[in-house]
């Protein structure tokens, strides 16, 4: 019998709760309430002379049910640490001033947009520069310290058609207004419906003072943003074609004249070009970008140009990764951060192309519900590294190379972590059928003895085209502490390994990638750890795609969990906010030219084959993966009599369904009161130690 719709909540209370490993003292396992504990390093920032590292502590507050920013200072070479700015609401984006005696950052007391501020280190004062009904991004010192330029939103004016009747009674109460939607782009995931106007670029004197607008029109200017070194000139993003909204990924870099407003395009090619930053000479830019050829994914490579734009050339062409940032060290040497075979790291890249790793094993210190890739890193003027790392039992600390080395600085969660029962996570060798190596990890239950089996639970990642690596996930551990092994793999289509391997789901996604997927739960039974006759398969956005595929193709899973995938790529293609570029990187031509073609790729056309008992879940504002999608399987399966229940996560965007802790620890503890309906080695677990 198919079930009724359910909150998370609902599921969420058929799951036993974990109990203590004694009937005394702390809980041994990872549980729920753990979330509120976490805390992660972010943003991490290196003073100039490389003495000191301003950094991002990502806590939650049990209160409000929010992960808070707060800014820590920390001596890079002590260890000792300081908060710079705490307290409530959110303190995030500490930049240095060049002589490394003041901090801007961005800040909000809980009521209000964050605004940007000025703190003098010496004596903690502290000042706010701006007063905006949004908040400011992009920050940039000018290299003499006495400006700051930033981005943000100038409201404009929504088209008007007709008017309101007239002569509404004082004291009436009539029906908001008509709202009026004329653009491509109208709504973005976890921003809303978009209001009218645009980002602009502004300066303002970090001794106070009104701010002064520099770039106007109906275009959307972002940052980062660079000033030359002799403070005349700012390099920004801004996509200016002819028909911007349709060809969204057509930026180019910008020279701005701050004294006149006088602006120039420096790149011209078809293709995102941004990220600019000049050398510290000013005779050089280095930028991010590439052709684009319409295709699923191409690496991000790096360029150099002449600060007049000529002479553009990538340094990362042979390299074959993508690049995420970018900073100069002196004028012939660039560090940059990418991801190389699941795992992140930050290399020295010389104007030659040469390319010596630096540092490796990035992490991230925030978003940490499922195992990405990622970190950040800053770099001081002489190459000292600061950067966020961590292993897989927790978020990222911050740590800073030293004499070659990395040296980790802080221990934010170990006072408590250190003492749980926390789910191991190791490689595991797979094979894809055409002899491929496909990249996978195994997450083993606490205490599961050699020659135990576990039920098992492949967790697939979105995307399609990003990747996992060994990294923390309060998915996976909470999973593991439930009793069940987890695994998670990289197949074809995943980035890090290069363009071709990426490349390989291109218009044909999903499709070969689950051979791949397949291949890694056999070689997951192979290994002895899971159990053949208890499998279960979910994963999120991408992930729920290739869920919602499986269980059109195969009966081999017990249970399945779609997380808000995407179900029919015609009608997704049309309701995503990121329309413009599906239909014509995805596709060779929208869904109206040819419907079968969608139809075919889409897991709405498998849904005759269905027998898995099968969850749906969505954040109630997704706007990348839209609910329709979710709605639309959800009431197939129904009418299909197909074991089914749709959970709605309330408020959450497609980014942000694990955002608040409350929500995410309440969605896998549903997933695992589902796949507890399903199991049938032995009755739901009941403690969070794992396998006994």
């Amino acid at each position: 019998m198919a079930l009724a719709i359910l909150p998370a909540a609902v599921l969420a209370q058929e799951a036993p709760e974990p109990v203590a490993q004694e009937t005394a003292g702390p809980q041994r396992g990872f549980v729920p309430g753990d979330l509120f504990r976490l805390q992660g390093a972010t943003d991490p920032q290196i003073s100039p002379d490389g003495s000191r590292i301003a950094y991002v502590r990502s806590s939650a507050d049990i209160m409000t049910d929010k992960v808070v920013p707060s800014i820590w200072m920390v001596d890079a070479s002590s260890g000792e640490q300081r908060p710079l700015v705490t307290g409530e609401g959110a303190h995030f984006t500490p930049r240095w001033s060049p002589d490394g005696k003041r901090m801007a950052y961005v800040s909000s007391d809980g009521s209000g947009a964050p605004q940007l501020h000025v703190m003098w280190l010496a004596g903690g004062e502290s000042v706010a520069l701006t007063g905006l009904p949004d908040t400011p991004g992009a920050i940039a010192w000018s290299p003499d310290g006495s400006h700051i330029a930033y981005t943000v939103r100038v409201p404009g004016k929504g088209t008007q058609l007709g008017a309101p009747p007239e002569g509404m009674p004082e004291g009436a109460k009539w029906a908001e207004p008509l709202e009026i939607i004329d653009k491509v782009n109208y709504r973005s995931d976890g921003g809303g419906y978009a209001q009218a106007g645009y980002d602009h670029v502004f300066v303002i004197a970090t001794d106070g003072g009104a701010p002064r607008q520099l770039t106007f029109g109906d275009y959307d200017d972002g940052g980062p943003l660079s000033w030359s070194p002799d403070g005349t000139t700012l390099l920004f993003g801004s996509n200016r074609s002819e028909d911007a909204e349709r060809q969204t990924m057509n930026s180019e870099v910008f020279a701005l004249d701050v004294a006149s407003g006088a602006i120039r395009a420096l790149t011209s090619r078809f293709g995102p070009d941004g990220s600019a930053v000049f050398s510290p000479d000013g005779r050089k830019i280095a930028y991010l970008g590439f052709d684009d050829a319409k295709r699923s994914y191409e690496n991000a490579e790096l360029y150099v140009m002449n600060a007049d734009g000529s002479d553009a050339h990538s340094l990362t062409a042979g390299l074959d990764r993508s690049i995420d940032t970018i900073a100069w060290v002196g004028n012939s040497t660039l560090y940059a951060s990418y991801d190389d075979k699941a795992v992140t790291k930050v290399a020295r890249i010389g104007l030659d192309g040469f390319v010596r790793v630096l540092v490796e094993g990035l992490t991230p210190g925030a978003h940490y519900d499922r195992p990405y890739t990622g970190g950040s890193f800053s770099v001081s003027d002489k190459g000292r590294v600061a950067y966020t790392a961590s292993g897989t039992d927790r978020p990222a600390d911050l740590w800073v190379t030293s004499s070659g080395k990395g040296e980790r600085l802080t221990d934010l969660n170990g006072t408590w972590i250190d003492h749980k029962a926390m789910a191991p996570v190791r490689k595991l060798a797979v094979t894809a059928p055409d002899g491929r190596p496909v990249d996978a990890w195994l997450v083993t239950p606490p205490g599961l003895q050699p020659g135990q089996k576990a039920p098992l639970i492949l967790e697939i990642h979105g995307g399609p085209m990003a990747a996992y690596g060994p990294t923390f996930s309060t998915d996976d551990q909470l999973y593991a502490a439930h009793g069940y092994a987890v695994l998670y793999t990289n197949p074809r289509g995943s980035t890090s390994y290069g363009e071709e391997f990426a490349r390989l789901i291109d218009r044909d996604y999903p499709g070969p990638d689950y051979d791949d997927l397949m291949a890694a739960v056999d070689a997951a039974i192979a290994d002895g750890v899971a159990d053949p006759d208890n499998l279960f398969v979910t994963g999120g956005s991408g992930g729920g795609v290739l869920t919602a595929w499986i269980v059109g193709k195969t009966n081999r899973f017990k249970a399945a969990a779609s997380q808000k995938p995407v179900i029919d790529w015609g009608s997704f293609t049309l309701t995503s906010d990121g329309a413009p570029i599906y239909h014509d990187h995805w596709f060779d031509k929208p869904v109206w030219e040819e419907p079968m073609v969608y139809w075919k790729r889409s897991p709405l056309s498998l849904v005759g084959n269905v027998e898995t008992p099968t969850l749906v879940v969505v954040g109630a504002e997704d706007y990348r993966t839209p609910v329709s999608e979710s709605e639309q399987y959800y009431t197939a399966l129904q009418l299909r009599g197909i074991p089914t229940a749709l959970v709605k996560v309330p408020g959450a965007s497609h980014g942000g369904i694990a955002a608040r802790p409350s929500q995410s620890a309440a969605k896998a503890s549903a997933i695992l009161a589902w796949f507890d309906r399903y199991r049938t080695d032995r009755a739901a677990p009941d403690s969070g130690q794992g396998a006994n």
